[in-house]
């Protein structure tokens, strides 16, 4: 397998040092792993997820993705749309637009028609299992409807790397494993998961589990 994610010694400060949310990370990820990261609130999981996708630089150190390094890229926002997919606790979509509409957002600089667009949403919003909500607005979704939305988007440039910060932090019990069940299966379908969760039941969905506590990895499992 290629190592498709690579962290060296990452740190990151907050409130001019003197909060360490990161002390000296190493991580590696394979192409087709399905990663999650634990541990309690505040260890610094969310943080490295956010480095990870290049959402945050870190105070020192080295990330490189897909044999790019973040840091030096000039333009973190279009390597993102073409590789990475984020998923958040709180899914983030626009109230006001149907699923169809939200699925699109990242479409936009795409060289895609309207009606690929579209499409395209629809056929995502179909294997995340609401092909029967694509003209509902979110408003009128359950949480595990509207988490299912934000998974959707995430897919909508075919990403290779798919990050997803606590996302069933927000749902009940089961609406939590269905949507956990739907990154099962993108990860057989060949993509590359890293979750972070507080959950103990949902990380053991994954085939990796790194735990972190004050701001370091301390075990794989």
């Amino acid at each position: 397998m290629n190592k498709i994610i690579s962290a060296h010694n990452l740190t990151k400060t907050f409130e001019e040092g003197l909060v360490k949310a990161l002390n000296g990370v190493n991580l590696e990820v394979f192409e087709g792993e399905f990663v999650a990261i634990m541990g309690p609130s505040g260890c610094g999981k969310s943080t490295l997820l956010h480095i990870l996708g290049g959402l945050e630089k870190p105070t020192s150190g080295e990330v490189i993705v897909d044999e790019v390094d973040l840091g030096k890229m000039k333009n973190l926002n279009s390597f993102r749309a073409e590789k990475i997919g984020i998923v958040f606790q709180l899914h983030n979509l626009i109230p006001v637009l149907t699923a169809c509409e939200n699925v699109q957002i990242p479409m936009f600089e795409l060289k895609l028609s309207s009606r690929e667009q579209s499409e395209r949403a629809e056929k995502l919003l179909k294997l995340v299992g609401l092909g029967d909500r694509i003209d509902f607005v979110s408003t009128k979704l359950s949480g595990g409807e509207r988490q299912r939305i934000a998974i959707a988007r995430a897919l909508a440039n075919d990403p290779k790397i798919v990050l997803a910060d606590e996302p069933t932090g927000n749902l009940d019990s089961v609406s939590g494993h269905e949507i956990i069940q739907i990154f099962q299966k993108l990860n057989k379908d060949g993509r590359t998961i890293v979750l972070v969760t507080h959950d103990k039941e949902i990380a053991e969905y994954a085939n990796i589990i790194y735990h972190m506590k004050d701001g370091k990895i301390l075990e794989k499992e």
